[in-house]
C-alpha cells in the first residue's frame, strides 16, 4: 500500500507529459507551413519527428 504514494506522483507526470503531445502539426498543410516535410514511418538523419501528416506519415523538422 506504501507503493501507492510514489506512484500516484508518477502516474501524474505521464499524464502531463502526453497532455502536450498533441500540439504538433497534424495534416500535410501544416507540416509545410511550418518549413516541414511529410516522410514515410520515418525521418531522414538530421529531421526528428515534429508531428503527423496522416496515419503512416510524419511531420520532419530539423
Amino acid at each position: 500500500m506504501r507503493i501507492l504514494y510514489l506512484l500516484f506522483p508518477f502516474f501524474l507526470l505521464l499524464v502531463h507529459g502526453a497532455a502536450g503531445s498533441s500540439l504538433g502539426p497534424t495534416n500535410k498543410e501544416e507540416c509545410e507551413k511550418s518549413e516541414g516535410y511529410c516522410g514515410f514511418l520515418n525521418c531522414k538523419f538530421p529531421f526528428v519527428i515534429n508531428g503527423r501528416c496522416s496515419r503512416f506519415f510524419y511531420c520532419c523538422k530539423k
